[in-house]
């Protein structure tokens, strides 16, 4: 038997499901997510907080290159920033800019480097630039993956009371 570590939820009190958002703005995770996210059992829980790892890893390493994880990581202990260790380190780039991007003056005493494209572009903007397109390839994903399978369960759902009231 596989003892899973306790997946925490990724709320991060932001919720924009309540206001009709398939995907919610805070975190990213679905509305059925959010919504279900209590009845779910660990390996449940970690597939979804994994693909959102993904996503954040994959938008976070387009504008910035880590040079040196170890300088991040006691960064992050050192500034007491909340951040996942288990998580990708490009994750951790996200919770420090979200903590604070607008007091890192040298990305490279975090042990990060921008990349060349995006230097110039304030840490602000780079941090919000990021939470946008984190946001878009949730709502892409749930758009091409989620959405037509709601649909095809709700015509299925018809049809089947369809033919019980025929």
């Amino acid at each position: 038997m596989t003892i899973l570590k306790r997946v925490k939820t990724p709320c991060v009190g932001v919720c924009s499901t309540g206001i009709g958002d398939s995907v919610c703005r805070g975190c990213k995770r679905f509305a059925h997510e959010v919504i279900d996210w209590n009845a779910y059992d660990q390996s449940q829980r970690a597939i979804i907080v994994q693909r959102l790892a993904t996503f954040l890893t994959q938008v976070v390493s387009l504008r910035f290159e880590i040079i040196d994880e170890s300088a991040l990581f006691q960064q992050m202990r050192h500034q007491q920033i909340r951040f996942n260790e288990d998580q990708d380190p490009y994750c951790w780039v996200f919770d420090l800019l979200k903590a604070g991007a607008s007091q890192i003056r040298e990305p490279s005493h975090f042990g990060l480097r921008v990349k060349p494209e995006w230097q110039g572009t304030p840490l602000t903007e780079l941090r919000d630039q990021i939470d946008r397109d984190f946001y878009e390839l949730s709502c892409a994903h749930y758009e091409r993956f989620i959405e037509p399978g709601l649909a095809r369960d709700a015509m299925q759902k018809a049809a089947q009371n369809t033919e019980q009231n025929t």
